[in-house]
């Protein structure tokens, strides 16, 4: 769910380029970035309400950005507002959980 990725479904859940900016670079709050994130998704979820439901129909679905683990990260901010439209949030998954 980034920018760079490679899913074509992962770009309407990934932060943008200016938003990860001005927190990597220019000293964005994580007040100020969660608002703005969440700001996001509300208008993604509004003009891409078909890849939402396609989201939150899955059985499982692993977030995955290039965040380090433990770190403030738009996947877990990302989970929370999905916990919120009904999905079941079951933590960070290490790789040898995937596997």
């Amino acid at each position: 769910i980034t920018v760079k990725g490679q899913d074509p479904l992962g770009r309407y859940f990934a932060p943008s380029w200016y938003l990860v900016n001005e927190f990597k670079y220019r000293g964005l709050s994580k007040s100020k970035y969660k608002e703005t994130y969440l700001l996001l998704m509300i208008k993604s979820r509004k003009e891409h309400s078909q890849e939402w439901k396609e989201l939150l129909a899955r059985d499982k679905v692993t977030l995955v950005c290039f965040c380090k683990a433990g770190t403030f990260c738009h996947r877990l901010l990302l989970a929370n507002f999905l916990e919120e439209l009904g999905a079941v949030y079951k933590g960070e998954r290490r790789l040898r959980d995937v596997r």
